[in-house]
């Protein structure tokens, strides 16, 4: 009687496995797709990565950590400037071409302005702001005379001209007095 309870024993259990086989399967085909359903071998991403999907951020968006208050900011990276009014409103935010020479990041003012000059490179400008110095050169925002067909400035050459277009150049005028807050972010 042993051998047949055992018997017994082995059928139910290999019956269990199957209902429970075939009800996993049913569930799985249920799924919305993507959901449950196993990564490809190779697929599994790396240690410490997310599978969920990278959000880019906004380039235009007003970057972090850039300060409170009236302030224009600078991004190195973006090469991109925000208007920023003492409500935090971006009044306006444009690219820029950048200069040879880097101020770097931290907080600056306003230190002159000048309606129309010949700059560094030759190029005439005007409406510069100019709020930092490295090394000798001075750091500022222009807007070159002969509109956006003006030459690319020289890299081999130090130069300190951050060349927005003119109608930026004309905000940026208004907007950055003596002292106004400049700043400059990765």
């Amino acid at each position: 009687m042993a051998a047949s309870s055992s018997g017994i024993v082995a059928g139910l259990t290999a019956a269990a496995l199957a209902t429970v086989g075939y009800l996993a399967h049913q569930a799985a085909q249920t799924l919305p797709a993507g959901m449950g359903r196993a990564a490809p071998t190779g697929a599994a991403p790396a240690a410490g990565t997310s599978k969920a999907p990278q959000v880019k951020r906004d380039p235009t968006a007003l970057p972090l950590e850039s300060g409170k208050g009236a302030r224009v900011v600078y991004s190195l990276r973006g090469d991109r400037v925000w208007l920023v009014a003492a409500d935090e409103a971006v009044s306006r935010t444009f690219e820029v071409q950048p200069s040879a020479v880097d101020p770097a990041p931290g907080s600056y003012s306003v230190t002159s302005r000048s309606n129309a000059v010949t700059g560094s490179d030759g190029v005439p400008v005007e409406h510069v702001v100019r709020f930092a110095d490295v090394d000798g050169v001075v750091i500022g925002f222009s807007a070159a005379v002969g509109g956006p067909t003006a030459p690319a400035p020289d890299p081999k050459v130090r130069t300190g001209g951050i060349r927005e277009s003119r109608a930026d150049g004309d905000a940026m005028w208004t907007f950055a007095t003596i002292g106004r807050k400049v700043v400059v972010v990765r």
